[in-house]
């Protein structure tokens, strides 16, 4: 059976285990139907996710010119407490800033590879948590703009971690953690705006994932240097493919390759 479409990272369903989608333009496919099975992956072009033109891909799925003009991935993006909506400042769009920023968010701590503190929008949960391959979370603060979450996670990343070491969290050699224990010893680090939001009584998320078997090695498959690769699927975790030979795919850094897909 063979499949010809744009990668965007794939859809995910809470389930036990986490059920995970590829979402082409005219077909979507379930991949955890594809455990066990041989799988064959090989580049065809670009489709930059904004203007649709066959041009390479900067990041995030953009073509250069517009991963510097779509409000998708402004600044405030990956910097959250960069955000000025709450000021009426734009950035790129203010329409599209105030919608995206002037809503509840979510300051958490993810345990993937370690204990890494992050900014989610709240319908991103448990979404982002899945993305980063965490095996467990806990909300810390609820906040009403994404401004506010960002000056708490700058202030928290001075007692923990907010980077995923990914080759750990795909080969599975995670630390069990008393997040909730964690997560009362950096209370007293909350800027004090943020502190009547607290959470107080949650409870740690689990989550688990898809995977047969775990690397041992890990090779990065990197489509611009390999555009055919065929292996048997043994997992799925956070936003990668993992094959029997120990080659890992991120298909959320491949957003806006076109791809043919074949399932043997």
């Amino acid at each position: 059976m063979q499949y010809q479409g744009v990668l965007t990272k794939m859809q995910t369903e809470i389930g036990n285990p986490i059920q995970y989608y590829l979402v082409f333009e005219s077909d979507f496919i379930h991949v955890n139907q594809l455990l066990n099975k041989k799988i064959q992956i090989a580049f065809v072009g670009y489709k930059c996710l904004a203007c649709g033109e066959n041009k390479k891909i900067f990041r995030q799925g953009y073509c250069y010119d517009d991963f510097y003009n779509q409000p998708h991935v402004g600044d405030w993006v990956m910097r959250p407490e960069l955000s000025t909506a709450h000021l009426g400042i734009e950035d790129r769009d203010l329409e599209f800033e105030k919608k995206a920023q002037l809503q509840p968010h979510i300051v958490y701590l993810a345990n993937s590879s370690n204990v890494k503190v992050g900014v989610t929008r709240k319908s991103q949960v448990p979404t982002r948590w899945i993305d980063q391959g965490a095996h467990e979370a806990i909300e810390i603060v609820e906040v009403p703009n994404r401004y506010l979450a960002g000056i708490t996670e700058v202030a928290l990343k001075e007692q923990v971690a907010d980077k995923t070491n990914w080759r750990t969290m795909l080969k599975n050699e995670v630390v069990e953690e008393d997040l909730i224990a964690f997560k009362n010893k950096i209370k007293d680090f909350v800027p004090v705006e943020v502190r009547e939001y607290f959470i107080d009584n949650g409870k740690e998320t689990q989550l688990h994932f898809p995977v047969i078997r775990y690397p041992d090695k890990l090779k990065s498959l990197n489509l611009e240097k390999t555009s055919e690769f065929s292996g048997i699927l043994k997992g799925i975790k956070g936003q990668y493919l993992i094959f029997e030979d120990n080659t890992v795919f991120n298909v959320r850094n491949n957003e806006g390759y076109v791809v043919n897909l074949t399932i043997f």
